[in-house]
């Protein structure tokens, strides 16, 4: 088996050594093959660009040239038919009436609105002089009121608390007695509970006349007598003489000490020394000094009353001139704007007047101007495409003849098509040489392996010999000293016998380790063959692996070749095409090819060359300018109606803001109405423009700040609401008007204003009201009223009640 190996290796030994220059030459052929290919294969794509881009010029040059006839055609006609109509619009013009004496009747009309504008702006600007005068004047006169009243509701409280006591049988002497501002209290603190006793001799307990004796004491000095400060009471007199009011508590401890029998020291506080030592300091007024108190306060309330009341009266009268004004000035206003109302009708008019004749010659000035636009654009159009058919021609004539780029494209594509065979074929020599070499140097490496193992067996087995021979020697001396003593023979056999029992124990032990070993060596060799079977299979691997790589550098030069024919470059160019930049991260493999596909597909439903080209386009021309002129129509049409929607929206602009001034008007009217005095008014908001602007409600209730109306009460709210609704009813009265449960969120005081108002309406208007209520207040206010009653289970029956026949009948009666 060795000498087999020995022999097949120096066999393929001396393939191999043959194998290595055929290689080189086959890889040199291959070389120039692919250097001819590359060649050949650039001349063909020069040529084919180079005849492609003579065909494409040349074709568009055609085209462009029949383009360029036709379009010279069809513009040379339409100038005719355009000159043809610019002579009958021309001829149509002349023959009508010059609008110059409207024009002239629409200034006049303008200018009197102007004037009618401007006197109605000043008679608006005295209106709201006369609002803001009015409602300057009114804070003014509730603030008057409020000081009358309160006035008035302090000095009731007073009166009515000082005649509480009126009831009684002697009047005590307080009620005679009037004392200076301010010593109320001292006077209290120093009498006491004899102010309560009266002057009447026909009491049990009174006060007697008693007049100052000249021996009497006199107060210590530093102190002032209290008789000066009080008046009225005579029978107080000598008792009031030795009273001193001092300064403050100092002085009156000072001075307490020199007090003689019967006098007394006081503060305007309070504060009390007598001469027997009685002390008391400054505590809260007695009743008797607040009752004095009360009457000075009494008195000077009656003095600030008729001040308060002269002022109140003053107010009044100037808000009655300030309301007269308003009035007036809203009249005024009222025929201003009546006047504008005429001056913007008579001015409508002129303009309508205007607008008919200008209509009567402005289609056909405008279409003289559309005609006469066309007709330059036509010639301009025309000098065009003279210049680009006469370009075009020339151009034509200088191309060169594409049959001699025919020829040399034929020879290309031949020359192309034998390289490429020659390439493919060197290729393949290259590559199974390359292959043959490989698997004689695997079969190389394969054999030196065997052949060392062989080797190695070899020199087991002759170790193993050796061993065996010594062996057998050895047994035949041991055989040979054994035959020489049989004598012994029976003694050795029992020796041998007990030896054999311990060499038989010994041999188990020996055959349990030599089991044990051939189980490793076993084990041993299954690895080894396992190994083996690894490396083959490995050995098999490495040789697909190698298959594998050949293919794929196979496929490599044939995607390389088929990029240099497609994309006309080298392949490390093919990058620079993709649009991308070197940083740029590649696209994703399957969306890409999914995009390829369909865009292969899209190719593909374009089908074949479309042969009416031509007359589609010419279709689609005649048809753009069909478009052109209907859309020059609706352009002038837009025009026009831009027109009159300007003129609506100022139309509209001065109806509205004439509504909105009379709804203003009524709204701030009825909201005094209403709320009895406060003030109101509607403001646009949001936008300049008053049909684009949004509504808000400033309201000021009498005795309120002006708020929104969302921050009124619920029952301010709706009264609001009420006077917003009937201003915008007085402006278009209607013959009837159904109410109901207007009055639900209101009280009693306000549903009585609720019924002052639409008694204020139906003697305004000749609208009848139809109110649906539940108040008693409401229905109470009504002319006739109308209700269900049910006098038995299950069965209703109307009810009508004529108020203002019943309160005849009962006057009558």
């Amino acid at each position: 088996f060795l000498s087999a190996l020995v022999d097949e290796e120096e066999k393929l030994s001396a393939d191999e050594a043959g194998s290595a220059e055929r290689a080189e030459q086959l890889e040199r052929a291959r070389q120039v093959a692919a250097a001819q290919l590359a060649t050949s294969e650039a001349e063909l794509a020069r040529i084919t660009e180079l005849r492609a881009e003579t065909l494409a010029l040349r074709t568009q040059l055609d085209r462009r040239i029949r383009e360029t006839s036709d379009r010279k055609t069809r513009l040379e006609a339409q100038h005719e038919a355009t000159s043809a109509d610019l002579a009958t619009l021309k001829s149509q013009i002349a023959s009508l009436p010059d609008p110059e004496a409207k024009k002239q009747a629409v200034d006049l009309a303008d200018a009197k609105l102007t004037e009618a504008e401007h006197v109605a702006r000043e008679a608006e600007a005295a209106t709201l002089a006369a609002r803001d005068a009015e409602k300057s004047l009114r804070p003014v006169l509730a603030q008057a009121r409020d000081v009358v009243n309160a006035l008035e509701a302090e000095a009731r409280t007073i009166a009515k608390l000082l005649n509480v006591d009126a009831a009684d049988l002697f009047a005590p002497v307080v009620e005679q007695v009037k004392v200076e501002r301010g010593y109320e209290t001292a006077l209290g603190a120093a009498l006491g509970d004899d102010l309560d006793v009266p002057t009447d001799a026909a009491a049990p307990v009174h006060w007697s006349a008693s007049a100052p004796k000249a021996n009497d004491p006199k107060l210590p000095g530093g102190a002032i007598p209290l008789s000066g400060f009080v008046r009225g009471a005579d029978a107080l007199a000598r008792r009031l003489a030795q009273i001193g009011v001092v300064e403050d508590a100092a002085v009156g401890a000072r001075l307490a000490d020199g007090l003689a029998p019967g006098q007394r020291l006081v503060t305007k506080g309070g504060a009390v020394w007598r001469w027997d030592g009685y002390r008391a300091a400054a505590d809260a007024p007695s009743a008797a000094a607040m009752r004095l108190a009360q009457k000075n306060r009494l008195a000077e309330l009656d003095a600030e009353i008729v001040s308060a009341t002269k002022a109140k009266t003053d107010a009044e009268n100037a808000v009655a001139a300030a309301e007269t004004a308003t009035r007036d000035a809203q009249k005024g206003e009222g025929d201003a704007r009546q006047a504008v109302r005429d001056a913007q009708a008579a001015a409508r008019t002129a303009r309508e007047d205007l607008a008919a004749a200008e209509r009567a010659t402005g289609d056909l000035s405008r279409r003289r101007a559309v005609l006469e636009e066309t007709a330059q654009r036509v010639l301009a159009d025309i000098k065009e495409a003279s210049g680009i058919l006469a370009e075009a021609q020339g151009a034509l004539a200088a191309e060169p003849d594409p049959q001699a780029h025919d020829e040399q494209l034929q020879q290309a594509q031949t020359t192309v098509a034998q390289h490429r065979a020659a390439a493919a074929e060197a290729r393949a020599e290259h590559e199974g040489m390359a292959r043959e070499r490989t698997q004689c140097q695997q079969r190389l490496e394969t054999i030196a392996r065997e052949r060392a193992n062989w080797v190695k067996r070899a020199e087991n087995a002759a170790t193993q010999i050796e061993t065996l021979t010594n062996r057998r020697a050895e047994t035949a001396q041991a055989l040979e000293a054994i035959s020489g003593t049989p004598e012994d023979f029976d003694l050795k056999r029992r020796d041998l016998n007990r030896e054999i029992d311990k060499a038989e124990a010994a041999r188990r032990e020996a055959a349990d380790a030599l089991a044990t070993a051939e189980t490793k060596s076993r084990d041993a060799d299954k690895a080894a063959n396992e190994a083996v079977t690894s490396l083959a299979e490995t050995r098999e691997g490495r040789a697909r692996a190698e298959e594998r790589l050949a293919a794929l550098s196979a496929r490599r030069e044939d995607i390389e070749s088929r990029i240099s024919e497609a994309l006309q470059c080298q392949p490390h160019q093919a990058f620079s095409k993709t649009g991308l930049a070197t940083d740029d991260e590649l696209p994703a493999i399957e969306p890409t090819e999914k995009r390829l596909e369909r865009l292969k597909i899209d190719r593909e439903r374009l089908g074949a060359v479309n042969l009416r080209a031509e007359e589609e386009q010419s279709e689609l021309v005649t048809r753009l300018e069909m478009l052109t002129s209907e859309r020059d129509d609706v352009i002038n049409a837009i025009a026009e109606l831009r027109t009159g929607i300007a003129a609506l929206n100022k139309e509209g602009r001065e109806r509205l803001l004439s509504a909105f001034d009379e709804v203003q008007a009524h709204f701030t009217k009825l909201f005094t109405h209403l709320f009895g005095g406060g003030t109101a008014e509607l403001q646009l908001i949001e936008s300049d423009d008053p049909l684009d602007a949004g509504l808000e409600i400033i309201a000021r209730p009498p005795g309120k700040k002006p708020q929104t109306m969302t921050l009124l009460s619920g029952g301010e709210q709706a009264l609001t609401a009420m006077a917003l609704i009937f201003a915008v009813f007085l402006t278009n009265p209607a013959p009837i008007c159904v109410l109901d449960e207007v009055d639900a969120p209101l009280d009693d005081h306000n549903v009585e204003r609720f019924c002052d108002l639409m008694d204020e309406m139906t003697r305004q208007t000749e609208t009848r009201f139809v109110i649906v209520t539940h108040n008693p207040i409401t229905m109470a206010r009504m002319d006739r009223l109308f209700g269900v009653t049910m006098a038995e289970q299950g069965v209703s029956q109307l009810v009508s009640v004529d108020l203002q026949r019943a309160e005849a009948l009962r006057e009558a009666s």
